[in-house]
């Protein structure tokens, strides 16, 4: 990412904050190596230094002892599109679904989000691709210029390399547009996420109500189409996230191939592998692990693949994302803190490494010079509850 996007993404939704210098005193802060009792001082939307100790200065935030932590940092979400069509085939506007996929967000203390686009839609076949990511990607553009989004929302492209209009769609976007993350996705059936064919089958089924044979004649014509245009799709894809600055990732590598392909092009984050194996040869290739909340706070994956805990368990996971639970990012690092028995390191997979991940080097963390992105936490029986979050040092919720 470009050091002019990460500028324009610190600057972009900017909300005049209502005091020139702010502090939050008392509390538990979460920081990179370790946790103090101490205080936060703030100017303007900045963290201008950090005091230890319990003492609570005169106009100081009272934070009683609460745990205060640097706000969190979402790369992969799908929220916005289950917004945007709660169920199959039912559409709603897609403004008032920004604005309540944004305030969710802010609610569970996500500061920074990479709005999830799909981009590559299918033309030849019955399906329900339709594409939407420019009209949309306008729609949150022209919201955070009118300020009236909560939290600083970046793009994330997500390229459907088998697919029929991928080039085209990248093509509508340029560097104005935020995009911070592009990722190559490959859905075709019989490998990667949807190796496993039956489950793959009961899901077409049950959401779509395909019959075996449209079932089995989507399969044909998927697998066609991925045999002609993975590769040129791939490539282009990679160029097209140069031209906009972007970072790249993979998503749901399964074999050492996939993770060698995936160096080949220069990517640095693996979204979701879906075995260990995938998951130790990313380590070695030195692309950072991301893995969902929904399969740490569960127990496993909904779709029979690695555990995210078990990677966890093996210093096999770098960052924590939400995927389609926004209120389980929080919980998730909570999760690892007992897991690892290191909560500044936990902390770090929702705030810090994602941070850095996507060259935003301003965010993430409690220290002097970073924005003033923060939540405040009463851990309740291990479980954090939010009680005020702070974007640039302005209550958001």
């Amino acid at each position: 990412m470009t050091s002019d996007l990460t500028a324009l993404a610190a600057t972009a939704n900017t909300i005049v904050s209502g005091a020139a210098e702010q502090c939050f005193a008392n509390a538990r802060l979460v920081l990179a190596n370790r946790v103090m009792t101490g205080a936060v001082h703030i100017t303007g939307d900045r963290i201008a230094g950090i005091t230890e100790g319990d003492h609570v200065p005169a106009g100081a935030i009272d934070c009683r002892g609460d745990i205060l932590l640097p706000g969190l940092v979402e790369l992969h979400t799908d929220n916005l599109e289950r917004h945007m069509e709660p169920r199959p085939k039912v559409k709603l506007p897609h403004v008032p679904a920004i604005l309540a996929h944004d305030g969710e967000l802010a609610s569970v203390g996500i500061t920074t989000v990479f709005d999830a686009l799909r981009v590559g839609s299918m033309v030849s076949d019955n399906e329900h691709w339709n594409r939407y990511a420019r009209e949309v990607a306008g729609e949150i553009l022209g919201l955070r210029a009118r300020r009236a989004l909560r939290v600083r929302h970046l793009l994330h492209l997500r390229a459907e390399v088998c697919s029929n209009t991928l080039l085209e769609e990248l093509s509508e976007f340029g560097p104005d547009d935020l995009v911070g993350l592009v990722s190559l996705m490959d859905h075709t059936p019989g490998q990667r996420q949807f190796r496993d064919m039956s489950k793959l089958r009961t899901y077409y089924s049950g959401r779509y109500g395909y019959s075996d044979a449209e079932f089995d004649a989507l399969v044909a014509a998927r697998r066609d189409l991925g045999d002609r245009v993975r590769i040129p799709h791939e490539e282009a894809t990679v160029s097209e996230a140069a031209r906009l600055g972007a970072t790249l990732a993979s998503h749901d590598d399964t074999t050492c191939a996939h993770v060698t392909r995936s160096a080949e092009m220069g990517i640095r984050l693996a979204e979701f592998p879906t075995t260990p194996e995938a998951a130790a040869a990313c380590r070695d290739a030195g692309i950072r692990i991301i893995m969902g909340a929904p399969n740490l706070v569960r127990g496993g994956s909904h779709s029979g693949n690695v555990g995210a805990e078990e990677l966890a368990e093996n210093g096999l996971l770098d960052i924590i994302s939400s995927d389609y639970v926004p209120s389980l990012l929080l919980n998730s690092a909570f999760r690892l803190a007992t897991l690892w028995d290191d909560l500044p390191r936990a902390i770090a997979t929702v705030s810090a490494t994602p941070a850095e991940a996507t060259g935003l080097h301003d965010r993430g963390r409690i220290a002097e010079g970073m924005l003033a992105d923060m939540i405040r936490v009463e851990l309740m029986e291990e479980v954090p509850v939010i009680r005020a979050v702070w974007r640039g040092a302005d209550r958001i919720s």
